[in-house]
Formats: C-alpha cells, structure tokens, sequence
C-alpha cells in the first residue's frame, strides 16, 4: 500500500510543480514572486497500474485558517506495478471554499527534482492552481488527459 500511496502523490505533484512552474501561473504568464497562497495542501495516495492505471488519495486542505478533508482519484498512464506517493503544496486563486471541488490538469510541465522528488502545477476548472513538491516510493507515473478528481469531504 505504500508504494501505491506515493505513486498517487507523485502523480499529483509531477502535474503541479515544478521549477519552472513554480514560477508559472500555468498560462505562460509569470506568477507574482511575493505573491501569498490562498491555503496550503497535504496529501498521501498511491497508485497501481497495468498500463494505463488508477491513483487515489485523502488530503487536508488548509483554508483560512480551517483544515478541509479531501479525496482525489483518477487515471494515470503508468508502467506495470504500483507505487505510494505523500506532498504538500501552494493553493492559489482560491477565493471559495467550493471551487477546490474540480477536475485538476496539468498546468505546467512537472519536473523531477532532487532525492527523488517531483514538482508540478495543476489548475482546475474554476482556475485555482495548485503548485506541488512530492516524494515518491515506486513507479513514477503520469496524469491522463482526464486529469485527477477533488472532492471535499462532509
């Protein structure tokens, strides 16, 4: 199970940040460098995957000054196997609590950065982004085109 936990958050996080998204809105436009976050997120998921597979998850959202539970699941194109992943991240654009709720894309290239990690830049439909660092444990694997779904618990 840890294995397919990282995998999930490794998913996560290589669509929503990275270096070059860490400074990307994910329009090509450049995100203001003092600018403050929205809430910050925590998440663990995993994945497990015979070519294209399935990542789950559970996170907290962090929202002025609450903490939120959430679920995310998804499709991803892995190799054979399964892999656990855990990340925290910036949420930005973020004005209702509701309009975390969403199918979240790629806004920017993810990238692999040192020990191991991943970051990327994931945007939803109601255009709050997401940027992450994560830790992997496993196979490394990416977002579909259909991307991974949020929900709010309760």
């Amino acid at each position: 199970m840890t294995y397919l936990r990282q995998a999930v958050l490794s998913t996560l996080l290589c669509a929503t940040v990275g270096a070059a998204a860490l400074a990307a809105d994910g329009n090509g436009t450049e995100a203001p460098a003092a600018e403050n976050p929205d809430a910050t997120v925590e998440f663990s998921g995993g994945t497990i995957a015979a070519g294209v597979g399935y990542v789950w998850g559970h996170g907290s959202l962090t929202f002025q000054g609450e903490k939120h539970d959430f679920k995310l699941s998804g499709l991803s194109i892995v190799d054979v196997g399964a892999a656990h992943l855990t990340g925290s991240g910036m949420v930005y654009n973020l004005k209702d609590l509701s309009d975390f709720n969403g199918t979240y894309t790629a806004a920017a290239a993810g990238i692999t950065i040192a020990g191991g990690g991943s970051a990327a830049v994931l945007r939803n439909q109601h255009g709050v982004v997401i940027k992450l660092i994560s830790t992997t444990e496993g196979l490394r694997f990416n977002l579909s085109a259909n991307g991974v779904n949020v929900k709010l618990k309760g």
